[in-house]
């Protein structure tokens, strides 16, 4: 089992916050006008498809090297669709295009080998609880 933790604090003199995990660092915010936002970074919507989007080229990458395959381009386009109130993701999209030099790569089953394993796509078609608790 792998944990990960992941953390974001308010930004002074923002309503934006700044999230990090290890060495890396993203600033979120709402759009500017919106609820105090200033368009200071992304959204939970586009980390939502970042992380979809992100999971998938890091898979993409990982099931080309155990298949021996070099990849020469790699595109992954995701959409995401909101709806309800509350609002939340009702659906998303990934459109993959990926190439190799090698004419005879499987790259049909490369894009299958991805989609099968991919971390954050499968957990989020599954369902996952989240627990909220507060340190008030």
């Amino acid at each position: 089992m792998t944990t990960m933790a992941i953390r974001l604090r308010g930004i002074p003199d923002t309503e934006a916050s700044i999230g990090w995990a290890g060495g890396h660092s993203v600033v979120v915010d709402r759009p500017e006008g919106k609820a105090g936002g200033m368009g200071l970074g992304f959204n939970g919507g586009q980390l939502l498809g970042l992380a979809i989007g992100g999971c998938f080229c890091n898979d993409l990458y990982y099931v080309a090297h155990e298949m021996g395959i070099a990849l020469t381009h790699v595109a992954v386009d995701v959409r995401v669709t909101f709806d309800g109130d509350p609002l939340r993701a009702t659906d998303a999209t990934v459109e993959i295009a990926v190439e190799s030099a090698d004419k005879e790569a499987r790259l049909d089953e490369l894009i299958r080998k991805a989609k099968e394993t991919s971390t954050v796509s499968n957990s989020i078609a599954r369902g996952i609880p989240v627990s909220v608790a507060s340190r008030l």
